[in-house]
């Protein structure tokens, strides 16, 4: 049983635990793991005779998962978004379009094609600006879509406009696997999905990532470019052999395969996913329910139509100064409490900003840095129990009155 954090009251509440500490690898995995190391097959395609690759197994199982025709396991969530670009031949000097409030993996993947990202605005609901992409649609052809810190936007409008524009959506799922739009799931509504099993994310292999689509010619280059060779045959979530008949010879190897090892502590993950899910979600209430109705506090209001996975939590402090802001982290940091602040002028850790980015310059985008300054973000592991949340809740709550009064 998972050992949850003692507080200190003696004077004012403390958090005591880790918001890096994710929950270990389950016993299922474990075993699995063991089984691969002492036969030694890592390589996805060293198989003995009648052998099933556990990777060829973990893509059978995430494309159900989806409900995608195609999948195709790789070493990390960014490889998978570079993969999906690169499948969509994105070109060099090309400008792909892409959130202004994402991760660096993200504008880093268009840029390592020697394309160019062009960022779109984010609303106060934490997605991206509809109206804003509209007007920037005739610039691309390719959006690569960030659901950033698992808010989903209104895909059916966003795929409206992206399809009357001829733009190709890429979708990166790193912090919506297991989230859905009006029912369908995140990473099945555009031309590919992406997603990551990287520590920090819904599934933990260290590092590992996913690429999903229905469409056979994107999927066959996806496997190609993975580093297949000419094994593609191993796969079990990938088209049939005339769709690689028709890329196999003019598409490039760029190494980036999934391996057994990792596919293996994945798959009874993967089992666990749904209820995995509803505890996050129990826990993001929860501190949801703590922070309601304090005063200099903005919390996301979530729609109907998204089913969400409440793997971390945001709220915005619109319009503090940046002393202040520093103030509240120092404050809560005091306390245990670990805020990230995505709106500070230099990168930390993995905050970081559009303006950041100085290999994609960028005009200036007022209304979105007002937005961005003012986010604090908070990662939810599932090592936290319910009392904990509360008390995080609590604490973030007194600090927040505590400097929005100071300011007033």
């Amino acid at each position: 049983m998972t050992e949850h954090p003692k507080t200190e009251t003696l004077t004012a509440e403390r958090f005591t635990g880790s918001f890096t500490q994710q929950e270990p690898i389950p016993e299922a995995g474990i075993a699995a793991a063991l089984e691969v190391l002492r036969h030694g097959r890592l390589h996805r395609y060293n198989t003995a005779p009648g052998e099933t690759a556990e990777t060829a197994l973990l893509e059978q199982e995430f494309a159900a998962f989806t409900g995608a025709r195609y999948c195709v396991a790789v070493a990390s969530g960014g490889y998978a978004l570079g993969c999906a670009l690169r499948a969509l031949g994105v070109q060099p000097g090309e400008t792909v379009l892409t959130n202004a409030f994402t991760l660096a993996p993200v504008p880093g993947a268009i840029a390592s094609l020697g394309a160019v990202p062009a960022f779109v605005g984010v609303t106060e609901d934490l997605v991206i600006d509809l109206d804003d992409l509209a007007a920037k649609l005739p610039q691309a052809r390719v959006l690569m879509l960030s659901h950033m810190r698992g808010h989903l936007c209104d895909m059916d409008r966003l795929m409206a406009l992206c399809d009357a524009a001829g733009v190709q959506v890429i979708e990166d799922c790193a912090h919506t696997m297991g989230a859905a739009w009006n029912g369908t799931p995140s990473g099945r509504h555009g031309a590919i999905g992406c997603y990551s099993t990287q520590t920090y994310k819904h599934m933990n292999s260290g590092e590992g990532g996913f690429l999903v689509t229905d469409d056979a010619d994107l999927a066959a280059r996806a496997v190609m470019l993975s580093g297949s060779y000419m094994l593609y045959e191993r796969h079990l979530a990938a088209p049939g052999p005339e769709a690689f008949e028709r890329v196999k010879y003019v598409t490039p190897n760029v190494s980036g395969r999934m391996d057994n090892l990792r596919a293996a502590l994945l798959r009874p993950q993967l089992a666990d996913l749904p209820a995995q899910i509803d505890r996050w979600n129990d826990r993001y209430r929860a501190v949801e329910a703590g922070l309601r109705g304090t005063p200099g506090l903005t919390l996301i209001e979530r729609p109907a139509a998204e089913r969400f996975v409440g793997s971390s939590i945001q709220a915005l402090v619109l319009d503090w100064s940046p002393e202040a802001i520093r103030q509240l982290l120092a404050r809560c940091a005091a306390r245990g409490v670990e805020l990230k602040w995505f709106g500070g002028r230099e990168p930390v850790a993995f905050t970081s900003r559009y303006d950041s980015w100085r290999y994609a310059p960028s005009e200036p985008m007022p209304a979105t840095d007002r937005i961005l300054t003012g986010i604090l973000d908070m990662r939810l592991p599932l090592t936290f129990s319910l009392d904990d949340c509360a008390l995080i809740a609590r604490i973030i709550r007194a600090e927040v009155s505590a400097v929005y009064q100071q300011a007033a």
